[in-house]
C-alpha cells in the first residue's frame, strides 16, 4: 500500500535524512499523486536522486510526476520527451530548445506531426534538416503520412538558413517533380548549381518533366542527351533556340541533326550557321540515313564548312557517285585530303582509287600518286602527274617501268 508507505518514509525521514529514505518517499509521492506535495518536497532542500526518480515516474507512465522532476534537475531533453506525451506541444518545443540536441528535435517535430501541430514541427524541422544524415528519416516520415504540402512548406523554409546544404535543395526539387510539378522549372533556375543533378535527373525523368530534364542536361553538359531529349519529346521540350544554343556544345549530334532535318525541315535556313563537327562520327552513320539529309547538305555546302564537306563526301562514295564525288572536292576544299585519299585507295571500284591518286597529288604526294596510278594501269594520270611533279628521278622511274612492262607506247608518250 502506497498510501502507508509514504507514511512510513515520512517517519523515517524525521529520524534520518538518507539518501535512498528521501528518494522512495519522492517515488512514493508520485506513485500516490501527491504532486503538490512531490513539488514542494524537491523544491526545499533534500538528498534524494531526483533524475533517477524522473527515469522511474517516465518508464511507468506517470508524466506529470516526471515533467516536475526533469524540470528540477534541468534535463530539458528528458523534459521535453515527458510533455510530448502531454501533448504539451508549445512547452515541449521551448524544452527541445533549450535542450538543442538534434535527437530531441526528431522526438518532438515527430510528435508534433503526429499531432497535426505543423506549425510547431516546422520549427522543430529546421533544426534537423541542417544535418545532411537525418534529412532522409525526416522526409520519410512527413511522406509516409501523407503530408507532403507540409514538408514542401518546411523546406521551403529552410533553403534560407545559413547551415542549408545541397540535400535540402535536392530533396525539395525532387518533391516539386512529384507534388508540384509547376514549381520544379523555377527552383532549378534559381538553384540549379546547388541541386545533386542525376538525382534531380532521375526524378524529372519520371515525372516526364522533359523541358526540366533539358534543362538539367544543359547544366550537366550532358548536351547530347539534351537534344535526344527534344527531339524524342518536341511538344513539351521543343525551343528553337534552346535548340540552336546546345547543339553547338555537342560533340557527336549528328543524329540529332538527321532528325531535325527531317522532322522540320522547314527550318533549315536557320541551321546553315551551326557548327557542323558531326564529320569525324558521320562515317559511323547508315548512309541510308545520310540519305535523308542530302539535299540539306547540299543547300549548305557553299559555306565550305569541313563537317558539312566530310558528311557529303562520304554519302556520295557510299552511293559509289564517283562523278559526284569529284565534283565535291573540286568544288569545295575544306576537308581532311589525306584521310579521304587513304580511305578511296582500297575502294573496289578504279575510279575512286583514281580521286585517291588525284588527291595525293593535290598534296604534293606525288610519289604515291604515280604509285597508285601505275597499280590499276591509269598510264595517262601515271605520265600527267609524273610531268607535274617536275621530279626527274620520279619520271625516270616511270619510264623504267614502262620499259618493263612492254609499253614502248606509253615510253614513246613520256
Amino acid at each position: 500500500n502506497w498510501e502507508d508507505l509514504v507514511k512510513f518514509l515520512q517517519m523515517a525521514r524525521k529520524k534520518a535524512r538518507e539518501s535512498y529514505v528521501e528518494t522512495e518517499l519522492i517515488f512514493a509521492l508520485a506513485k500516490t499523486n501527491r504532486l503538490s506535495e512531490l513539488e514542494e518536497f524537491i523544491s526545499g532542500p533534500n538528498n534524494a536522486h531526483i533524475q533517477q526518480v524522473g527515469d522511474r515516474c517516465y518508464e511507468e507512465g506517470m508524466y506529470e510526476a516526471a515533467k516536475l522532476l526533469y524540470n528540477n534537475v534541468s534535463n530539458f531533453a528528458r523534459l521535453a520527451s515527458t510533455l510530448v506525451h502531454l501533448g504539451e506541444y508549445q512547452a515541449a518545443v521551448d524544452s527541445g530548445r533549450k535542450a538543442n540536441s538534434t535527437r530531441t528535435w526528431k522526438e518532438v517535430c515527430f510528435a508534433c506531426v503526429d499531432g497535426k501541430e505543423f506549425r510547431l514541427a516546422q520549427i522543430c524541422g529546421l533544426h534537423i534538416v541542417i544535418h545532411a544524415d537525418e534529412l532522409e528519416e525526416l522526409i520519410s516520415y512527413y511522406q509516409d503520412r501523407g503530408y507532403f504540402e507540409e514538408l514542401i512548406a518546411l523546406l521551403e523554409a529552410a533553403l534560407g538558413l545559413e547551415r542549408a546544404h545541397m540535400g535540402m535543395f535536392t530533396e525539395l526539387a525532387i518533391l516539386y517533380s512529384k507534388f508540384k510539378p509547376q514549381k520544379m522549372r523555377e527552383h532549378l533556375e534559381l538553384f540549379w548549381s546547388r541541386v545533386n543533378i542525376p538525382k534531380v535527373l532521375r526524378a524529372a525523368e519520371q515525372a516526364h518533366l522533359w523541358a526540366e530534364l533539358v534543362f538539367l542536361y544543359d547544366k550537366y553538359e550532358e548536351y547530347d542527351n539534351a537534344i535526344i531529349t527534344m527531339m524524342n519529346h518536341p511538344t513539351d521540350a521543343w525551343k528553337e533556340g534552346q535548340f540552336k544554343d546546345i547543339i553547338a556544345k555537342v560533340s557527336n549530334y549528328f543524329p540529332a541533326v538527321l532528325k531535325t532535318t527531317s522532322n522540320y525541315f522547314s527550318t533549315r535556313s536557320h541551321l546553315i550557321f551551326i557548327p557542323f563537327v558531326f564529320c569525324c562520327a558521320a562515317h559511323s552513320i547508315e548512309w541510308q540515313q545520310l540519305l535523308l539529309v542530302k539535299p540539306y547538305l547540299r543547300s549548305v555546302q557553299n559555306h565550305n564548312n569541313k563537317g558539312v564537306n566530310e558528311a557529303l563526301n562520304n554519302l556520295l562514295t557510299e552511293e559509289e557517285d564517283y562523278q559526284g564525288l569529284r565534283a565535291s572536292i573540286d568544288a569545295y576544299d575544306n576537308f581532311d585530303n589525306i584521310t579521304l585519299a587513304q580511305r578511296l585507295e582500297k575502294h573496289e571500284l578504279i575510279e575512286f582509287r583514281r580521286i585517291a591518286a588525284y588527291l595525293y597529288k593535290g598534296n604534293n604526294r606525288w610519289k604515291q600518286s604515280v604509285e597508285l596510278c601505275k597499280k590499276d594501269r591509269l598510264y595517262k594520270d601515271a605520265m600527267q602527274y609524273a610531268a607535274e611533279s617536275k621530279d626527274a628521278e620520279l619520271a625516270e622511274k616511270l619510264l623504267q617501268w614502262f620499259l618493263e612492262e612492254g609499253k614502248q607506247e606509253c615510253f614513246a608518250a613520256c
